[in-house]
This record gives C-alpha cells, sequence and structure tokens, in this order.
C-alpha cells in the first residue's frame, strides 16, 4: 500500500472537542436501512466491511446519544481514530461540491434554450466482461450502435445537436454555462417559474474522462492558479463569450440525469451511498479504498472559510464518490444546495489531515498490522 494508518487518540483530532457531530446520526440511521434493507456497500481495499460498519449503526440505533458531548463519547466508545499517513509524506487534500439551483422551463423558449438530458436508452455500462479490443481502458460508457459498441459521442458534438429530437430532455436552463456546472457537481435543483422545485441527479456520462476547465485556463495564463476558483472561472466565461463553446468542449466528458422528487430541502441529493447527503458532514472518498458509511475526522488550518474564520474540524460520513477522488486520503466536501452553497464550495482547494475513524469490531485487525 502507498499508505499506513497510525493509531491516534481522540485528543489529537484537531477540533475534536468543539465539533458537534449530531448531524450525522439521522444519517448513520439511513446507512443502516440501506445496508440492512436494500444492499451492503461494497468493501474497499481498506477492507473494512458493511458488516463491521454495521456493528456501529447499530449501536447509534440502540443508543441514540443527544447532544454534541453525548455524540462525542459515543463515537470515542465505539471506534478509533487512525490517521491516513501516505508513503510520500504528502499531506491529504480536500476540494469541495454542493447542488446548484438552476432556473429552468419544462419548453424551450428564446431565452431557456440549454437542455438537461436523461440517459439516452442506446448508451450501454461497459466493464471487462463486454469491453471491446483497444475500446479506451478507463470509459465505463459507450454508444450500441448496429451491434457494436462504440465511443458516444463527446460533450461537443451532443451541445451541436447530436441528441436533439428524441425526446430525452427534462428541462431547459438560460445558461449553457449554468448547465455545465450542474455537470461538474453531478446534481441540481431544478427551479420552475412558480417556484416548484425538482432535483436531477447523475445517471450515466458519455464515458469520455473529465478534464478540468478550470486547469486548462491556468495553463493558458488566463487565470492564476493561486486564485482559482468556481467564482473565478465563471467570470472569465461571462467576459470572453466568444471562447465559452471552445473551453467547455475541451471537457469532453457529459452527463446524464434522473428526475428526483425534492422531499426535504435540508438534504442534498441522494449520492452513491443510495441515501441523502447532508450538508458539511458528506464527504466523497475514493470507493476503491473507502467504504460507504465511515466516518473520517477531516482538520485543515487553512481552510478557514467554512468555520467563521476558524480552522475547519469536522466529524464527516463517506457517502459519495467521484472520478476525481483518488487516493486514501483526497476529500470533497458537501457544502449544501444553492448559491451560497456554491460560494463555500468554489473556494475549497486544501491540505487536510484524515482520521479514519474504524468501528472497534475491525479496529483491532488494524492495531496489530501497525504493530
Amino acid at each position: 500500500m502507498d499508505y499506513r494508518l497510525v493509531p491516534a487518540r481522540f485528543s489529537a483530532l484537531p477540533g475534536w472537542d468543539e465539533d458537534d457531530p449530531t448531524p450525522l446520526m439521522a444519517a448513520m440511521g439511513r446507512c443502516r436501512a440501506h445496508i440492512r434493507d436494500v444492499k451492503p456497500y461494497k468493501t474497499g481495499s481498506l477492507g473494512i466491511t458493511a458488516g463491521e460498519l454495521l456493528t456501529l449503526l447499530d449501536a447509534a440505533e440502540a443508543e441514540r446519544p443527544e447532544g454534541p458531548a453525548a455524540v462525542r463519547a459515543f463515537f470515542e466508545a465505539h471506534c478509533v481514530p487512525f490517521r491516513i499517513e501516505k508513503a510520500d509524506g504528502s499531506a491529504g487534500f480536500v476540494t469541495a461540491f454542493y447542488e446548484p439551483e438552476v432556473a429552468v422551463k419544462a419548453e424551450p423558449d428564446e431565452d431557456y434554450r440549454y437542455p438537461f438530458y436523461r440517459r439516452p436508452d442506446d448508451l450501454v455500462d461497459i466493464d471487462d466482461a463486454n469491453r471491446p479490443a483497444g475500446f479506451p481502458e478507463g470509459y465505463a460508457f459507450g454508444l450500441m450502435k448496429d451491434g457494436a459498441i462504440i465511443e458516444h459521442p463527446d460533450r461537443g458534438a451532443v451541445e451541436r445537436g447530436y441528441l436533439a429530437g428524441r425526446g430525452l430532455e427534462i428541462a431547459y436552463a438560460r445558461s449553457k454555462v449554468d448547465v455545465f456546472f450542474a455537470h461538474v457537481q453531478g446534481a441540481a435543483r431544478l427551479v420552475y417559474p412558480g417556484g416548484a422545485l425538482k432535483r436531477i441527479t447523475y445517471a450515466a456520462k458519455t464515458g469520455h474522462p473529465f478534464s478540468a476547465i478550470g486547469k486548462l485556463l491556468i495553463d493558458r495564463g488566463e487565470i492564476d492558479a493561486a486564485t482559482v476558483s468556481m467564482a473565478s472561472i465563471r467570470d472569465w466565461l461571462a467576459r470572453h463569450e466568444d471562447q465559452v463553446d471552445a473551453v467547455l468542449w475541451h471537457n469532453r466528458s457529459f452527463i446524464f440525469f434522473r428526475q428526483a422528487a425534492v422531499d426535504d430541502t435540508s438534504l442534498g441529493p441522494i449520492a452513491a451511498a443510495k441515501v441523502p447527503l447532508v450538508a458539511g458532514r458528506s464527504l466523497a472518498v475514493d470507493r476503491m479504498i473507502h467504504t460507504f458509511g465511515l466516518p473520517f475526522f477531516i482538520s485543515s488550518d487553512s481552510l478557514t472559510h467554512m468555520d467563521g474564520g476558524k480552522p475547519f474540524g469536522r466529524l464527516m460520513l463517506a457517502l459519495d464518490t467521484g472520478t476525481a477522488i483518488v487516493g486514501p486520503a483526497r476529500g470533497d466536501i458537501f457544502t449544501g444546495s444553492g448559491d451560497a452553497a456554491g460560494a463555500l464550495a468554489g473556494h475549497v482547494r486544501n491540505a487536510a489531515t484524515f482520521h479514519i475513524l474504524i468501528p472497534r469490531a475491525a479496529a483491532e485487525r488494524y492495531l496489530h498490522a501497525e504493530g
């Protein structure tokens, strides 16, 4: 492994004694219901199983601690914290994501012209069993055409009209930049005339790898790497309307959505762990390494704008993943829904320390390995 787990004490977690992890209790209950009633989460390479996680989730259901001190005491009794130490000595790293709110109409008009698309019926999932010889290794989707799987047309082709006329449009936005950033986030709340609120969440993609347009603009000298953010990228696009298509089409990946209800406006979309995200308490992780539902304590001295100028230190649950989230100490923090959440998310690119809280049912194994 290119990392190791170093046992720690809760007293060594920066900000642990000030954190209020009570919002995690309801989320843990939802994870428990999914594991028990629907399907256990896949075990990541770290080796913590859904069954071992259930010992923690069952205890939470039985004890139901209330209040910050009681909830912290619950985790102290049922988990052992381990610092994730990368072999190269580098720090962990966090970014953030959010659920945009986009004004839309159900039918296009002169202003609302840019569609969100459902998954096409000729898009197929690709794995090792059906991957054609020579097909790009990283592609998880392709186009079924004349009995063969080929590469699906990319973002540029779709936005030039490849899918037009097939009845796949969910709704239409006023700005293709708004649509693009909803693709980047993987979800959005759609606000219809009159105030009706609906939600779209990730369903599939064309298969092409994600390419960050922020990096493109940095490489071209258009934006300073030290200050790049979603806001600075949006500002540049607004000032260079003649270059918007070329820049957006640099990211060949194109996302398809499915519709979902907004049953509770305080919760985010249902993500990869099949439970709703909780603002400020949900973390996207590398699912190849980590098992969904596990608690992580994330601390960062440089990330201060999310907690009124104080260094970031929060207990979070691993509830999502993403193609850019790779490695044992790499995370993406869900900040919530709407413009305020977007303002928070757009400026998070910080070194961070990752502690994983391993249920005591499994912790002995890792303590033994460390010894």
